[in-house]
């Protein structure tokens, strides 16, 4: 009895030992593994501001509005910037731009051309309000180079912060000729977090090489941004970058506006797949609003983050990051982008004072008086019918560029001119015509070239112009305001003086050109007649892979077509159209008239 008793008590003591270490054995559900602590990161991105500090529109000397009622200017992208650095309380933001800065309103010309800061030792209006919202980087863009290298070089100095372009090369030593990247320590905030190290890399747009030709050929030269990146990623990481972003002045189509002597204009997305390493790309240049866009790396299977914030300042990107940190390393745990609204704040004082005295002279500059129009004259239809307003710019373009080759070789030429619509909207009143119209009129800071061209170039000139029209047949009925692709900016209906011809919107794209004759007369253009024809810098270095323009120049004198156009108003005193006004082409279909 006693030692079956005894036995019996042992079992008892093993069962309950059992089921106290049951949670221990196969098959019991393990204890949940503590999720790594994380952190975040926020990235404010802006780009394409084109010199807009205040909410205002030169032009029209009054508020900036459009048809959707947005906003511009540095001076709202600071007022959200600074909402969002006070409601992250200290924790890590960092503010960067993707290029095209000093240039594309009358403020900033001024600064450049009225009154260079090469000269004067004046802070550029950009630097001062880029400098009052604390930008920690910026790209060039391509329009950085418009007003030549020492303007930049002095832009770039009066920076409180680093400027980025790593496809920029000096042209004797291949070696960049700016900074190519910055790393940042940043704290995430919060007592004891660990810090992080983020890398910016800066990729202009090799574009320049052609839309600046003068300004630095011979000095730089633009590599690859797809290869750029691809060597610079890898050492960023190399030097410790725990996140690597992009900050890129090119749009993510993958197409070009020129032809393939240049690298890719638009490459984004191709940077985003095929270059390993990068986390993010801000971007720039196409003027085009892309919240959040992922390209996933077709290396890595990594999903890139994306994301391009309009133009003028009406939008600001934000991209947020998730981060948690493992045995001594970073990872990015989530990401996200959208796009800010700036009407949806005020403008911040801080850079209103920053450049009111810069600001307060550009107004009075645009509203001097230059001479009185005899008739009010609009450029609202000039894409799609010969107007006075247009011939106003060809006028002076030939009378400029015969002068000055009078007596030499090719004083013997006809001299033909090319000018577009730069603005549909441009208006010179009846009575006083100010500068800011003038401006309206040609908005780009364009010099005048002139080239020589074969009849058969001027035709097939012509022919790349009128593929823009839609293809409207005969009889069917006519709306002017889709006649032409309202994708396509009307800078690119390019019209000639100086030759008379019909576009035959029926007929097919490249057969448009029905007629083209001597000037006031019936006799065909001989293909292989000779012409002079003054044209923009832009379209003669190749912008808008318009054929056959980019040969050597016969005359480059380097003057701005807009202040020939003011310096010729001024001259005469009056803008009368019976001066210049020589009707000389026309839409039609199967040779009739459209209007």
């Amino acid at each position: 009895m006693t030692s079956s008793s005894g036995a019996s008590r042992r079992q008892v003591l093993a069962v309950a030992a059992a089921a106290a270490t049951a949670p221990l054995l196969a098959g019991a559900p393990a204890e949940a593994k503590p999720k790594p602590k994380t952190w975040d990161l926020t990235i404010l991105g802006t780009s394409d501001t084109h010199g807009n500090v205040y909410n205002w529109d030169y032009y029209k000397d009054a508020e900036f509005d459009d048809s959707k009622h947005n906003d511009v200017g540095v001076a709202k992208l600071a007022t959200l910037v600074n909402q969002i650095r006070a409601e992250r309380k200290g924790r890590a933001t960092l503010v960067l731009d993707a290029g095209d800065t000093i240039q594309g309103t009358p403020l900033a010309t001024y600064y450049a051309k009225q009154e260079p800061i090469t000269s004067t030792g004046e802070t550029h209006p950009m630097a001062r309000a880029m400098n009052v919202l604390r930008y920690d980087a910026v790209t060039l863009g391509n329009h950085e180079f418009n007003y030549g290298l020492p303007l930049l070089a002095t832009w770039i100095e009066q920076l409180g912060f680093p400027a980025l372009a790593a496809n920029a090369l000096n042209a004797r030593t291949g070696k960049p000729a700016f900074l190519p990247y910055v790393i940042k320590e940043v704290k995430l905030g919060g007592h004891g977090a660990p810090k992080l190290r983020v890398g910016i890399l800066g990729l202009t747009n090799p574009g320049v090489a052609i839309w600046d030709k003068g300004n630095v050929e011979g000095r730089l030269v633009f590599a690859d941004m797809v290869a750029t990146a691809a060597k610079w990623v890898p050492e960023m990481r190399r030097r410790g970058a725990d996140l690597v972003v992009i900050s890129a002045h090119g749009g993510d189509s993958g197409t070009s506006s020129y032809g393939p002597e240049l690298p890719n204009e638009n490459p984004t997305a191709l940077i985003a797949e095929q270059v390993p390493g990068i986390d993010a790309i801000l971007f720039g240049h196409a003027h085009n609003e892309v919240p959040e866009k992922f390209v996933t790396n077709l290396t890595t299977g990594e999903r890139v983050l994306t994301s391009e914030p309009s133009k003028w300042g009406q939008r600001l990107t934000r991209m947020d990051f998730t981060l948690a940190r493992e045995k001594g390393r970073w990872t990015v745990t989530a990401k996200s982008a959208t796009t800010l609204n700036t009407n949806t704040v005020v403008e911040d004082p801080a850079v209103l004072a920053a450049v009111r005295g810069q600001h307060a002279k550009t107004v009075e500059y645009v509203n001097r008086v230059v001479a009185r129009s005899s008739v009010e004259l609009s450029a609202a239809e000039s894409r799609y019918k010969d107007t006075p307003i247009l011939d106003f710019i060809n006028h002076v373009q030939t009378e400029v560029v015969t002068e000055a080759l009078a007596g030499g070789e090719y004083a013997g030429l006809p001299v033909l001119s090319i000018a577009a619509p730069f603005s549909r909207t441009a208006v010179f009143p009846q009575g006083d015509v100010r500068i800011r119209d003038v401006a309206g009129l040609y908005v780009y800071d364009n010099t005048l070239e002139a080239v020589v061209l074969t009849g058969a170039e001027v035709k097939a000139y012509l022919e790349y112009s009128a593929k823009y029209f839609v293809t409207l047949p005969a009889g069917a009925p006519v709306n002017p305001e889709t006649i032409s692709d309202p994708a396509v900016p009307d800078y690119n209906y390019d019209v000639f003086s100086g030759v008379d011809y019909d576009i035959d919107i029926a007929k097919p794209v490249g057969q448009r050109i029905t007629r083209l004759v001597l000037a006031g007369t019936d006799t065909p253009v001989a293909a292989d007649a000779r012409f002079v024809v003054a044209v923009n810098n832009y379209r003669r270095s190749g912008g808008g892979n318009f054929p056959g323009i980019v040969k050597t120049q016969v005359y480059n004198a380097q003057q701005e077509i807009r202040q020939l156009l003011i310096d010729w108003a001024q001259a005469k005193g009056v803008i009368d159209p019976a001066d210049f006004f020589v009707p000389n082409w026309k839409l039609v279909r199967e040779g009739v008239p459209v209007f």
